[in-house]
C-alpha cells in the first residue's frame, strides 16, 4: 500500500460507509508529474527525437529519476517505480495507453474522455483502472499519434483518422464535437497478420469454405466482403489476399494502411485530407483512377464508402480482374443495395437497372461476416453473385452457416452451424479453370463436412486435380 493511499485510508472507509456515490478520486501525484515532465523535456530537448537514440529509453530513465529525487516528494519504493514507469510511457509512448497497446490480448482500445478507459478482449468490453490526468494530458497523447503521420487535430479540423507506427487503426473527435471530453478509439493489429490458419482455429471460416475462397482469389474472381463495424471484414480480406501468386503487381488503396500484404510487389496508396487552409485533399475516388494508370494486376480498396464504388466498377468490368474489397452491409443483399446507393452518391444519372447489370457483372463472389453476441466473428455466407433476373440481381448461396436448431444449440452451445456448402455449384468454374485452378466435382457436395482429411491446410487455394 501506498505512503498516499495509507494516508487517506480513514477517509476512504468513511465514504464506503454512505450510501453517496462516490466520486472519481483525482491522482494526488498530477502535480508532481507534471513538473517531472516538463522538467525532463526540457532537460532532453532535442534528444527525443533524434533518429539514432538506442539508449534513449535509459536517458529518459534515468532524468525521471532524478527529477522526482529533486523533487523531495515522500514516496514508497512502489509508488516511485510506478510514477517512473508512467512518465517514461508519456515522454516515450502514449502514457496510460501503453499497457494496452503492449498488451496482445487486448484487440480495441476506448477512450471516452480522461477519466473513461475501456478495453475490448475476446470481443468483450471491460471497463480499466487506468486514467488520464486530464483533458489537457489526453490532448498531448492524441497529438503525439496524429503528428506522426503528418495529420492535425485543433478546433478547425476536430476529427481525425491516423495510425500507429505498427499499422493499428486510430480514431480521434475533441470538443466541440464531442461533449464529454477528447474521444480517442484505437483498433489494434496484430503483431503477426491472422491467416487463414488461424481464421480456422478460430472457427471463423471452415477448412473448406477457406480453401474455396483461397482457389476464387488465385482464380482471379472480384470478391466483396461485407459485414457490420468491428466484424473482421480488413482482417479477412489480409488472410485471402495471402493467395495472390507472389509475381502479380497489386496496389492497395486505403483511407488509413491498414492492409498488412505479403507480398514483395505491393504499392500501398493512402487517401489525404485537406490542409489548414482547407487544399490538397486526394479522396479515394483520385486514388482508384490513378491506379489504373499503374499497371495493376490487382486492385485492392480497403473499404468502398462513397463516390469511388463508380471508379472500383468500371475498373472490375474493364479487365482488372482479381480485385478485392469491402463494405459495410448486414446482408449479402443488402451489401448489393448499398452498392447501388454508393453508385448514386457520385451524381451519376443512371438507370437503376443499368447500375445493377454492373454490379452483377463486377462482382463474382460475396462474403458475408457477422459478429455474435459472444464476441466470435464468423463467416455466415458465401454466396455467388449469379447475375441478372428481370431488374434483380441474383445470388446463389454456396456455403451457410444458419442458426442452430433449439436441439443442437442446448447441446453444442452454437449460435451458429458451421459453414457448410448448400451442394449447389457454381457457374464460374470455368473461369477459374481458365486461371489454372480447378475444383474437384464433389467439392460442393454436402456429405464430408469434416474436411479437415480431406483438404490440407497448406494446400489452401489450388484445388488443382
Amino acid at each position: 500500500m501506498g505512503l498516499h493511499d495509507r494516508l487517506s485510508r480513514t477517509a476512504e472507509g468513511v465514504h464506503a460507509l454512505s450510501d453517496a456515490p462516490q466520486e472519481v478520486r483525482t491522482d494526488p501525484y498530477a502535480e508532481l508529474k507534471a513538473a517531472v515532465h516538463h522538467a525532463c523535456i526540457n532537460k532532453l530537448g532535442q534528444e527525443l527525437f533524434k533518429e539514432d537514440a538506442s539508449d534513449l529509453n535509459d536517458r529518459v530513465y534515468k532524468a525521471v529519476t532524478e527529477e522526482l529525487a529533486l523533487a523531495g516528494t515522500p514516496l514508497t519504493r512502489e509508488e516511485r517505480r510506478e510514477l517512473v514507469r508512467q512518465l517514461t510511457d508519456d515522454i516515450l509512448g502514449y502514457g496510460p495507453l501503453e499497457r494496452f497497446l503492449s498488451d496482445d490480448s487486448v484487440t480495441e482500445v476506448m477512450v471516452n474522455g480522461p477519466e473513461h478507459i475501456y478495453v475490448e478482449r475476446a470481443g468483450k468490453i471491460e471497463r480499466t483502472n487506468a486514467r488520464f490526468v486530464d483533458d489537457a494530458h489526453l490532448m498531448r497523447i492524441i497529438e503525439k499519434i496524429v503528428s506522426q503521420i503528418g495529420r492535425r487535430i485543433d478546433e478547425a479540423s476536430p476529427m481525425v483518422d491516423a495510425r500507429l507506427p505498427d499499422g493499428s487503426r486510430v480514431n480521434a473527435i475533441i470538443p466541440p464535437l464531442a461533449l464529454t471530453g477528447p474521444t480517442l478509439t484505437v483498433r489494434k493489429f496484430a503483431r503477426d497478420p491472422y491467416t487463414i490458419n488461424d481464421l480456422i482455429s478460430f472457427g471463423t471460416v471452415s477448412a473448406r469454405g477457406a480453401q474455396f475462397l483461397g482457389a476464387c482469389v488465385k482464380g482471379k474472381l472480384n470478391i466483396l466482403i461485407s459485414g457490420g463495424t468491428g466484424t473482421g471484414k480488413t482482417t479477412t480480406l489480409n488472410a485471402i489476399s495471402a493467395f495472390i501468386p507472389g509475381d502479380e503487381r497489386i496496389v492497395t488503396i486505403e483511407d488509413a494502411a491498414e492492409l498488412q500484404l505479403q507480398q514483395e510487389h505491393v504499392i500501398t496508396l493512402e487517401s489525404r485530407p485537406p490542409n489548414i487552409e482547407g487544399s490538397g485533399e486526394v479522396k479515394i475516388r483520385e486514388l482508384v483512377r490513378n491506379a489504373l494508370r499503374m499497371r495493376p494486376d490487382r486492385i485492392i480498396v480497403g473499404e468502398v464508402r462513397g463516390a469511388e464504388t463508380v471508379d472500383m466498377l468500371q475498373a472490375m468490368n474493364t479487365g482488372h480482374e482479381g480485385s478485392l474489397t469491402t463494405i459495410h452491409a448486414n446482408s449479402p443483399r443488402d451489401a448489393l443495395s448499398r452498392l447501388e446507393t454508393l453508385v448514386l452518391t457520385a451524381g451519376v444519372e443512371l438507370p437503376h437497372r443499368a447500375i445493377r447489370e454492373q454490379i452483377a457483372s463486377a462482382f463474382d463472389v460475396l462474403v458475408q461476416i457477422v459478429r455474435l453476441v459472444d464476441g466470435s466473428r464468423r463467416v455466415s455466407h458465401i454466396a455467388e453473385v449469379v447475375g441478372m433476373e428481370s431488374d434483380v440481381v441474383t445470388l446463389q448461396d454456396l456455403f451457410v452457416a444458419s442458426s442452430p436448431t433449439e436441439a443442437d444449440a442446448a447441446r453444442a452451445k452454437r449460435l451458429l452451424t458451421p459453414l457448410q456448402a448448400t451442394g449447389l455449384r457454381p457457374h464460374f468454374l470455368e473461369k477459374l479453370a481458365a486461371n489454372n485452378v480447378v475444383l474437384p466435382p464433389a467439392f460442393f457436395s454436402r456429405d464430408g463436412e469434416d474436411v479437415r482429411a480431406a483438404f490440407a491446410v497448406n494446400s489452401f487455394g489450388g484445388g488443382q486435380e
